[in-house]
């Protein structure tokens, strides 16, 4: 959440979103469906879903933040 706050107050707030996009709708969202329902693990596959979810976003942002490109924006 810190480093997504970090692409915001620089005026970058595209690149959030994009990360937000993949991370909540095409990553944790099945990824808790499918631990629930075929893996039955029920509502512990849906906290190991967002707990998943959650250290991938951060990690696809601390890499993201690291290169730099947020810093070249046009405003």
């Amino acid at each position: 959440m810190v480093m997504m706050q970090a692409f915001n107050g620089a005026g970058d707030t595209i690149t959030p979103t994009i990360v937000n996009f993949f991370g909540f709708w095409l990553f944790e969202i099945p990824l808790a469906y499918w631990l629930a329902i075929p893996l039955h693990m029920h509502s512990n596959g849906v906290f190991f879903s967002i707990a998943i979810a959650e250290s991938s976003m951060a990690v696809a942002s601390a890499i993201l933040f690291r290169q730099g490109k947020w810093k070249k924006q046009k405003i």
